[in-house]
């Protein structure tokens, strides 16, 4: 494992509400009202040692949501799957984006955050209410109306649309993203409790009762101006954002985890994100940047996380001939 492994303990600000699992639990029951309905459908992209799918289901509210699924080429045997979302303002991206997991022997199913930038999901739900732009705020008068309501549940039935493929085997499904996809990978740990992994990168999303005052950067500053341009409605909103918050997920997730970040990180700063990984109930392994920012340990995080799954999903390993002189 590169970099240093370490123990963290650091206590959360942030509360609970005493109805939180139950609002999960309405939240994922009414998306399931709904036909997952995946629909999987193959895409030439010139690659010969990669199979690429254009996926989609039934995400909450019935929207269809878009996804790409990687696997490597010709696999037939039930291969370990691991779903992904991108940081903040990203979509599923280009259907070559990110080949890394595939190439690594996963069925990979990268996932579009409704209504984010180079996807091809809408979001179609009316948020109702004032907001500071962006998605953070977008809804956020309401637990119920909150767009992050909406992409969690999205993750939740994105993981029982890689679980409900021939190709994968259900018991090895995990979750890993950075920054935003870190954030949400950590919901998903917490809202699927047989999940087989979790790999999360300097997430966004934690400790969100202190954020706005802990970053000034894109895009918790749009918490700040909110609070600054409606300065009356400040305790509802930190009372919506705790149903959401990294730290109150951690705390029920069990799957083993790799955790990191960066010490320097002003986007997503280590005060509100170490506390989500000191609350994170299941086994761990942290690794800390102490000279890194956001980008936390790089290639060498992806290395890190490469081992991580490997140790815990056996992917498949062909072994490659040398080639001749």
């Amino acid at each position: 494992m590169r970099g240093e492994l370490t123990l963290v303990d650091e206590p959360t600000t942030q509360t609970e509400p005493p109805d939180f699992d139950r609002f999960w639990a309405d939240t994922l029951g009414e998306t399931r009202r709904h036909p997952l309905d995946v629909t999987v459908e193959p895409r030439d992209t010139g690659l010969a040692v990669i199979d690429v799918f254009d996926v989609t289901f039934r995400g909450f509210g019935g929207t269809r949501i878009h996804a790409w699924l990687r696997v490597p080429h010709g696999a037939t045997a039930p291969l370990p799957g691991l779903v992904q979302f991108f940081g903040y303002g990203n979509g599923r991206g280009h259907a070559l984006r990110d080949l890394r997991w595939a190439a690594a022997g996963y069925a990979h199913l990268v996932v579009d955050a409704r209504g984010q930038g180079h996807g091809d999901t809408d979001d179609d739900h009316p948020d109702g209410g004032p907001s500071a732009g962006g998605f953070l705020t977008r809804g956020i008068r309401s637990p119920y109306e909150y767009y992050y309501r909406r992409v969690y549940a999205d993750a939740v039935r994105a993981v029982e649309a890689l679980r409900s493929l021939d190709i994968v085997d259900e018991a090895r499904v995990g979750a890993v993203g950075a920054s935003q996809g870190g954030g949400i990978a950590l919901a998903i740990a917490g809202l699927v409790p047989d999940l087989a992994v979790a790999i999360v990168q300097a997430p966004f999303l934690c400790e969100l009762n202190r954020a706005a005052r802990l970053s000034v950067e894109h895009p918790y500053a749009l918490l700040t101006q909110h609070f600054a341009d409606r300065r009356l409605d400040t305790a509802t909103a930190l009372d919506t954002l705790r149903y959401f918050d990294g730290v109150n997920h951690a705390t029920r997730a069990t799957a083993p985890a790799l955790l990191s970040t960066g010490l320097r990180d002003g986007i997503a700063p280590p005060a509100s994100v170490l506390p989500a990984f000191t609350a994170y109930a299941g086994p761990k392994q942290v690794v800390l940047w102490p000279y890194n920012g956001h980008e936390a340990g790089g290639d060498l995080d992806e290395e890190n996380a490469l081992e991580f799954a490997a140790a815990h999903l056996a992917p498949l390993r062909l072994t490659a001939g040398r080639p001749s002189a």
